[in-house]
């Protein structure tokens, strides 16, 4: 269904961004993955990707950095000819109460995680408007649209994403592109287990399906927004978490 295209995946060599990239893979995609420190589980990826017969090449990014995300895209394009995909999934947290949270905390997670959407979108979307066509996917949270004790750095810049969808999707839908969210629960990934065991005990009680969501169930949505299926859905934030926010 992704014969012959070009996905763009930040946060591409571990846990959500690998499984999406994975299964993009799956689909026929060529893939760029995009990380910021782990290049030997970027290169894992890469090499993974490579053996299911599709070309892939890995870029260390600081996405949060507008022109590093400038020179990252001019290096895929150069490499790869176009993007027809972007899937912004980089990610990070910092964790704490408003009352003791450090400004370099909330700064760091809006920068990395909102602007780097944005920084992304900016740099990719001039290619997608030329060919008329293409497919931006952001992965927010239902953190972003319940809000989370603990998280005011996170869920303000994953409800910033969702907004960012909307106006990207509205902006960009008369050349053939659309923007499309996907918003987690808890998912089985490293970033998860930092939560510790007592808290995703209690998250498995709060979520319907009585079960953390794993990565690919987050992949299988972005790959489904990528494909033609999805040619006439763009503005929507499409919640995958069991349940958890009803």
């Amino acid at each position: 269904m992704l014969k012959n295209k070009v996905a763009l995946i930040t946060g591409g060599s571990r846990g959500i961004g690998k499984a999406i990239a994975l299964a993009m893979a799956a689909q026929g995609a060529d893939i760029a993955v995009i990380y910021s420190g782990n290049e030997q589980a970027a290169q894992e990826t890469a090499d993974e990707i490579r053996a299911m017969g599709c070309r892939s090449e890995i870029y260390r990014c600081n996405v949060a950095d507008f022109e590093e995300a400038a020179a990252t895209v001019k290096a895929v394009m150069k490499e790869f000819g176009t993007v027809d995909i972007l899937v912004n999934n980089a990610g990070i947290t910092r964790d704490n109460l408003i009352l003791m949270m450090k400004e370099q905390d909330f700064d760091e997670v809006i920068n990395t995680n909102l602007k780097g959407a944005f920084n992304m979108i900016r740099h990719v979307s001039g290619t997608m408007l030329r060919k008329k066509t293409g497919r931006i996917i952001n992965i927010t949270s239902v953190s972003g649209m319940m809000g989370n004790a603990g998280q005011a750095n996170y869920a303000a810049a994953k409800a910033g994403m969702i907004g960012l969808t909307k106006t990207t999707a509205k902006e960009l839908a008369s050349r053939g592109i659309t923007c499309n969210a996907i918003a987690p629960g808890f998912v089985e990934t490293d970033m998860a287990k930092k939560l510790g065991d007592e808290v995703l005990d209690n998250a498995k009680k709060a979520i319907p399906l009585a079960r953390l969501g794993r990565p690919e169930d987050i992949a299988n949505t972005a790959v489904f927004l990528a494909t033609e299926n999805a040619s006439y859905i763009t503005g929507e934030i499409i919640k995958v978490d069991g349940g958890l926010y009803i």
